[in-house]
This record gives structure tokens, sequence and C-alpha cells, in this order.
């Protein structure tokens, strides 16, 4: 289990997703990068991870999990 929180990577994802700040809270830098050039692959990248977060499958760098949403 990841020692981030899904509560603030939601937020990021839905505030700023197409900036990929979400990315970089969890670590995942280059992808963070990658999202910030693209603009969330157009939107879409941004929301499946936003998605991904709700249902609780989106990973930290090490592939952890994010715990809950408290």
């Amino acid at each position: 289990m990841s020692e981030k929180k899904r509560l603030p990577a939601f937020l990021l994802c839905f505030l700023f997703g197409a900036f990929g700040i979400h990315r970089f809270y969890v670590g995942k830098i280059g992808t963070g990068i990658l999202q910030l050039i693209t603009l969330g692959g157009l939107g879409i990248w941004a929301i499946i991870d936003l998605i991904l977060i709700i249902i609780g499958s989106f990973t930290d760098k090490n592939g952890n999990k994010l715990e809950a949403w408290t």
C-alpha cells in the first residue's frame, strides 16, 4: 500500500488532470511530463486516470495502490 492517498490524487486529477499534476504527486514524473506536454492526451488520458483513482486501481511510482479516501 502506498503512503499517498486517493483523495488528493482525485482532486488533483479532477482539477488539473490535463496537466498531469496527479502523476507528479504519486511520483510518476516521466508520465507526468508526457501528460503535461499532450494536455492529458487531449483529456482522454486524464479521464482514464480519474476512473482508475475512483475504482482504486491507480498506483504510485513503485506500483503500490493508493491508500483509502481518508
